[in-house]
């Protein structure tokens, strides 16, 4: 499980991820979203340092409230169907050549 800090930055959704071994590594969110289907909240975030790229590398996230009530909890997705699901809303904001609509 990865901890995740929400930090605003400006207009900016800017979050810090913090892993087991206590690395921080900046992500923007790109979007959230919840499925009634499965009961759950997902975001799309991608590493800050690639912005302004032409491509960037977009990961997909459960969000879970953190048991301690500090937080909120990054857990992967890792049921198939699901994870499916939170692809294809993806996909429809991205346009035939992969590109983020606007």
């Amino acid at each position: 499980m990865i901890k995740v800090t929400k930090k605003q930055n400006n207009e900016d959704n800017l979050i810090t991820l913090i892993d087991e071994d206590g690395n921080e590594q900046l992500f923007k969110e790109l979007f959230t979203f919840d499925s009634d289907d499965y009961g759950k909240s997902y975001i799309f975030i991608y590493p800050a340092e690639q912005e302004n790229d032409e491509s960037v590398d977009i990961q997909a996230y459960i969000v879970d409230d953190n048991p301690d009530g500090d937080g909120q909890d990054l857990v992967p997705i890792e049921d198939d169907k699901e994870w499916d699901m939170v692809e294809q809303v993806l996909n429809t904001f991205l346009d035939d050549d992969g590109n983020f609509k606007a």
